[in-house]
C-alpha cells in the first residue's frame, strides 16, 4: 500500500475555516491555499472570489486598443447561453446547428461576390488566426502537388505578405515552415503595393496576402495594383500566383460601406478570404470565418472523417471539440441585421471615427498616418513640433479616465514612427465620441505643461513581434 500523506498545518487550517464559515463574506474571505483546492465552497461565494479578481482590469467598453466586440442584446445573450453546451464537433447529434454553419458560409460566399456558379465552401473557425492557417495550408498543398506534377522541387515554399501583417501570419510561417517574405514598410507607406514585389515573388510563392482593413491603419493593400501585378507576372513567366485576403477587420466592413470596391472575389486570383466574427462582425469573441472561392480550392487531404460521435463527419479545422455558441450568434446577427442593418450599423461606426480623425488633426497636435482608411480605425501619430510627451504618455495619461488606446512603433522599415491607435466599434455613440476627444486634447495640455515621462517597450526581433490587439 502507498504511503498516505498527511495533510498540512495550511490544509487543515482552511478546511476548518470552511466548515467554519457560515455566510457568503466568511467565505469570500477565506485564504487561499497555493495548491489545488481540496474542499469547496458556495457557488455565490465562488463568484465573488473571481468576479472581486478582475476589478482591477480594464472595462471592455472603453478598451479600444480591441477590435473585438463587447455588446451584444438580451436575445444574442440567449443564444449563446443556450449554445454553450452544444459541442459543435458533433453534427450527427446537431445537424441543424451544422446547417447554420454552413448557411453562414454561403452567405458570406454571396456577400465577398463568389461566382455564382462555384460551390461555397469554408469553416467556423476560433479566431480570424485559425482561418488564416487554413486558408494558408490550403494554398500550401496546392502549390506542392503542382510543383509535384509539374516534376518541380517542393522544399522551399514561400509566402509574400506585407510588413502590415498581423502576428497570425508570422506564426503561420514558422509552424508550417514557409520562408516569409515579408515587404518592408517605410515612413508614409505602411501598406502592401505593387512595388518591389518583383523581388519577393518566385515560383516557390505559395500565395500573396493582401490586408483588408488593415490592423496599424485601418488601410486596405493596394489589392488591385498586386492583381494586376500577378497577372502580367503570369504572362511573362507562366506562373499562376493566388492572393489570399486577410479581411479580419474589413471583410465585414468594406462589403457594406464599399459594395462597388472590387476587393473580394470579384479578382480572379482572389481564391481565399478570412474575417473575423467577433470584430465587425459583431459576435463576442472568439469566432473566425474562411471562404474559399470554390470547393476545388482546399485540397481534399486537408479533410479528414471521424465516426466516433455517432455516423461518420467530415472535419478539417485545427480545433475539434468546441462551443456552438460564436457560431450561432453569427447566424442570427446576419438574420437580425441583414444587408441594409450592416450598412446602417457600419455607416454611423465610420462616421463617428471620421469626426475623430478631423477634430484630433485640427487640434494641431497630431498627423493622420495612412492615406485611406476604409474601417473605423484612427491612427495618428504627434505632429513633429511636439517634443515635451510622446504617443505613450497620452496613451498613459488616458487611463485615469479609463480609455485604453494601443500606443505602439510601426514594423520594419519605419520603426521611427509611433502611433496611437483608436480603433471605433458601434456600441461608441456620439456623446462618448466627443467625451474621449475631450479627454485626448485635455491629456495632451497637461503633458504640454508638465512633460512626459513614458519611453516605448523594449521589443523582440521584428520576426517574433506584431500588434497584438487584435
Amino acid at each position: 500500500m502507498p504511503k498516505q500523506t498527511q495533510p498540512s498545518s495550511d490544509m487543515s487550517a482552511l478546511e476548518a475555516a470552511i466548515d467554519d464559515a457560515s455566510t457568503i463574506y466568511d467565505q469570500f474571505n477565506i485564504k487561499k491555499s497555493d495548491g489545488f483546492p481540496e474542499r469547496g465552497m458556495g457557488a455565490r461565494a465562488a463568484q465573488a472570489i473571481v468576479s472581486s479578481e478582475c476589478w482591477t482590469d480594464a472595462n471592455p467598453m472603453l478598451n479600444l486598443s480591441s477590435f473585438v466586440t463587447t455588446f451584444a442584446e438580451p436575445e444574442l445573450l440567449k443564444i449563446l447561453q443556450d449554445g454553450s453546451f452544444r459541442n459543435f464537433a458533433d453534427p450527427d447529434m446537431y445537424p441543424q446547428t451544422k446547417y447554420t454553419e454552413f448557411q453562414c458560409v454561403k452567405w458570406l460566399h454571396d456577400l465577398w461576390n463568389g461566382p455564382k456558379d462555384a460551390e461555397p465552401y469554408g469553416s467556423a473557425t476560433i479566431g480570424s488566426s485559425e482561418a488564416c492557417m487554413l486558408g494558408g495550408l490550403a494554398h500550401k498543398w496546392n502549390w506542392r502537388e503542382a510543383r509535384e506534377k509539374a516534376g518541380k522541387d517542393t522544399s522551399k515554399p514561400n509566402m509574400v505578405t506585407g510588413g502590415n501583417v498581423q502576428i497570425v501570419w508570422k506564426k503561420f510561417l514558422r509552424y508550417f515552415d514557409v520562408e516569409p517574405r515579408i515587404v518592408p514598410l517605410k515612413p508614409g507607406n505602411y501598406r502592401l503595393t505593387a512595388e518591389h514585389l518583383d523581388e519577393y515573388v518566385d515560383e516557390n510563392t505559395i500565395c500573396v496576402v493582401a490586408i483588408a482593413g488593415s490592423t496599424f491603419t485601418g488601410e486596405d493593400d493596394n489589392i488591385q495594383e498586386i492583381h494586376d501585378w500577378l497577372d502580367e507576372y503570369e504572362r511573362k513567366t507562366g506562373i499562376s500566383i493566388p492572393i489570399h485576403i486577410d479581411g479580419a477587420s474589413g471583410g465585414f466592413v468594406n462589403p457594406f460601406l464599399y459594395p462597388d470596391y472590387a476587393w473580394d472575389f470579384r479578382l480572379p486570383r482572389v481564391q481565399s478570404i478570412n474575417a473575423s466574427g467577433h470584430k465587425f462582425g459583431l459576435v463576442p469573441p472568439g469566432l473566425g470565418w474562411v471562404v474559399f472561392r470554390d470547393r476545388k480550392v482546399f485540397n481534399e487531404k486537408l479533410v479528414f472523417y471521424v465516426n466516433y460521435l455517432g455516423g461518420e463527419a467530415p472535419t478539417a479545422t485545427l480545433n475539434f471539440s468546441r462551443s456552438s455558441a460564436q457560431i450561432l450568434a453569427q447566424y442570427y446577427l446576419l438574420l437580425r441585421l441583414g444587408r441594409e442593418g450592416f450598412t446602417r450599423v457600419m455607416r454611423t461606426t465610420m462616421d463617428h471615427a471620421e469626426y475623430l480623425r478631423e477634430r484630433l488633426a485640427n487640434s494641431g497636435k497630431f498627423q493622420l498616418m495612412g492615406e485611406k482608411p476604409r474601417i473605423p480605425v484612427v491612427a495618428l501619430t504627434l505632429d513633429k513640433s511636439i517634443t515635451r510627451y510622446n504617443e505613450f504618455d497620452i496613451s498613459n495619461k488616458l487611463r485615469e479616465h479609463g480609455w485604453v488606446l494601443s500606443a505602439y512603433s510601426m514594423p520594419p522599415d519605419a520603426q521611427q514612427v509611433n502611433c496611437l491607435r483608436i480603433v471605433v466599434r458601434p456600441h461608441i455613440n456620439t456623446t462618448v465620441a466627443e467625451m474621449l476627444a475631450g479627454h485626448i486634447e485635455s491629456a495632451c495640455d497637461f503633458l504640454e505643461k508638465h512633460g512626459g515621462n513614458a519611453t516605448p517597450p523594449d521589443l523582440h526581433s521584428a520576426s517574433n513581434t506584431s500588434v497584438a490587439k487584435c
